[in-house]
């Protein structure tokens, strides 16, 4: 599922951007969206004391210690070798350490690493909304080692009443394992969030429940694990601009329309569960005031009534059968009431873009958003109108609704008239957009998002996404998440590549011989350097050539969609053993070998480096007397 991002995420300092783009499929090939539901946020006021781009914390624990200001609530937390451990014994302890202090749009990122595991079923987690105190409710977004499961990856709660509720689970591309240093991200705006699984999107949620004063935080549950380079920065409250490589926002025009009565309370719910982001709907008032959601300025098209909405009652109009116009199955649907929908998508989850149809007067506005405030939905509710006035008025009445202006045609200057409305989103026929895709840039550039009516075919979605259009709203809403995933899915193949051998980090003497290993996926070409010289995987290491200390190997995987890249630094360490070994396989004269394994066995370490100096190019190959000779004088200063 997607929706109106403010979303995507591109590797490890990902901000959004809302330069000029140019989507190609090139682009796409750096995410895969493998599950799981989203949506934007309307963000309300940020702290006075920061804005969008401040980096609020940036820790790499250099220090030693645990940052002032971190807060170890339960569990074992110490910083060690410069990276912050957590452990956590059980599965029933979610030790956590909070943090930072309350955003409403901001991004949490990290560099996360399983140390140990009781179980691949283990997790740990980013704290989305945490109370300082670590008590419940919060919000978590969760990686399990075995990250490839089915909910590797989670947005979850824990209740007060210490319950789980897992609102979104998906897989990540591959597993984390442990040992591994994986990069990942969440991206908070609102109630809504995004899950950056080693800068892919992987999943989307608009299910939060934001507190008034939670903290960001780091969990553990029945692992070791440690954590560096942990950085939140506030982000724009415009959370609607599509980031490069992030799918098209799914709108569901009237509802699942397609397949349900229009603005009825079923085409709401079979729209939600086919997994869009948005609800669109229309609002017009009845003849007693009250907001009722339809189109038409009649009922006569979509109930078994006649007459004009404004002249009819809201009893009447409650009395209207909505649904057997449509289908048999649908008989006794009724024309659900503005508060009604709300509550719906309040208690069972979604956004609403809501169109303002037809002119309405400041007052009649002013009671649309009177019904949004007593809902508690001013945070997931869009308002769009073709009627300039009524954007004008829910401006003055409500500047934090998100306001988009919809158009049959372009205007001269959409930038301009953007920046007149107080405009969020430009939202034009789609048709003509396409016939004037350059004006995505600019708007994109002044931070205005763009959302094209109605689109309902692959073809067209597939011209919109390219030039960069952010949302779609459509009568087949569910056909277009599956388009999404497809594309994703496609966009996926981006090539990927691990050093297996020698791992790294590893310390190895003379006497061992490990093959460089590298795995790849999606690759047409792996090349392999060590120390910055062309090598190859599957090549035996010669430890008796290379000098002690740090040596790296970088592994570089080309395919049609990108390109991976991968390093392994390992050590080379000095020990008698391995001099020893050194010795007696260096090809040196027999009698070579027996003054210098002589030398060696008595710890006569000096002499030894003399003597294999003095001997190099004679009784002992030259190039292995001068490693021999450097070993033997590191031993002697041991």
């Amino acid at each position: 599922m997607t929706v109106l991002p403010a979303s995507s995420s591109l590797g490890r300092a990902w901000t959004r951007s809302v330069a000029p783009r140019t989507r190609v499929a090139a682009a796409l090939a750096a995410f895969a969206v493998i599950g799981g539901t989203v949506a934007v946020a309307v963000g309300t006021s940020s702290p006075a004391t920061a804005g969008p781009g401040t980096v609020v914390v940036s820790e790499n624990f250099s220090a030693g210690s645990l940052p002032a200001g971190w807060r170890a609530v339960d569990g074992t937390w110490k910083v060690e070798n410069g990276r912050l451990h957590g452990t956590s014994a059980g599965s029933g302890e979610n030790n956590k350490i909070t943090f930072g202090r309350h955003l409403n749009d901001f991004r949490l990122e990290a560099t996360m690493r399983f140390e140990t595991v009781s179980a691949a079923t283990r997790w740990a987690s980013l704290g989305i909304d945490v109370p300082a105190d670590g008590a419940t409710p919060w919000w978590i977004a969760t990686m399990r080692s075995g990250t490839t499961a089915a909910n590797g990856l989670e947005f979850a709660q824990r209740t007060t009443a210490n319950a789980w509720v897992v609102t979104n689970t998906a897989s990540a591309p591959y597993a984390a394992g442990t040992g591994r240093d994986v990069r990942v991200a969440v991206e908070v705006h609102g109630n809504q969030a995004r899950w950056i699984f080693d800068g892919r999107e992987v999943m989307r949620t608009s299910s939060l429940q934001r507190s008034a004063n939670g903290v960001q935080a780091l969990f553990v549950n029945g692992s070791t694990v440690s954590y560096d380079d942990v950085v939140v920065t506030e982000l724009p409250a415009n959370g609607y601009i599509r980031p490069e490589g992030s799918p098209l926002t799914v709108i569901a025009h009237r509802g699942a329309s397609a397949v349900a009565p229009e603005n009825t309370l079923v085409a709401q719910e079979i729209a939600r569960r086919g997994g869009a982001d948005w609800i669109e709907n229309d609002v017009q008032p009845s003849r007693d005031g009250i907001p009722f959601i339809l189109h038409d300025g009649t009922v006569d098209r979509t109930t078994d009534g006649t007459g004009n909405i404004r002249d009819l009652t809201a009893a009447q109009i409650k009395t209207l059968d909505a649904g057997s116009w449509f289908g048999p199955h649908y008989v006794g649907e009724r024309v659900p009431t503005l508060a009604e929908q709300l509550a719906d998508l309040r208690t069972r989850g979604g956004n609403l873009l809501l169109e303002i149809k037809g002119k309405h007067t400041r007052d009649e506005v002013a009671t649309i958003i009177q019904v949004i405030r007593d809902e508690q939905m001013m945070g997931r509710v869009f308002v769009q109108s073709f009627e300039v006035d009524a954007l004008r008025y829910t401006f003055e009445l409500a500047p934090e609704l998100p306001l988009g202006l919809l158009r049959s045609s372009l205007d001269a200057d959409p930038v301009a008239i953007a920046r007149e409305l107080h405009l969020t989103a430009y939202n034009p026929d789609g048709n003509a957009l396409l016939a004037k895709p350059e004006v995505v840039a600019p708007l994109h550039a002044a931070g205005v998002a763009v959302m094209a009516w109605t689109m309902d075919s692959a073809g067209l979605w597939q011209r919109l996404e390219r030039i960069g259009t952010d949302g779609v709203i459509t009568n087949r809403a569910s056909e277009l998440v599956g388009w999404n995933s497809a594309l994703m899915q496609r966009a996926s193949a981006e090539p990927t590549v691990e050093i297996t051998s020698p791992a790294n980090g590893a310390r190895l003497d003379r006497a061992q011989s490990p093959v460089i290993a590298v795995a790849a996926t999606d690759a047409e070409t792996v090349t392999v350097t060590l120390d910055g010289r062309t090598s190859a995987s599957g090549r035996r290491l010669d430890l008796a050539t290379l000098i002690a200390g740090k040596h790296t190997i970088r592994a570089e995987a080309t395919g049609p969609d990108g390109t991976a890249t991968a390093t392994s630094t390992f050590t080379v360490t000095v020990t008698q053993a391995g001099l020893g070994y050194l010795i007696l396989t260096s090809g040196a004269d027999p009698g070579a070998i027996t003054m210098m394994a002589t030398r060696l066995a008595h710890a006569q370490y000096a002499e030894l480096a003399t003597y294999a100096d003095r001997q190099a190019g004679k009784l002992v190959p030259a190039e292995v007397a001068s490693v021999i000779a450097a070993d033997a004088r590191t031993l002697a200063l041991k």
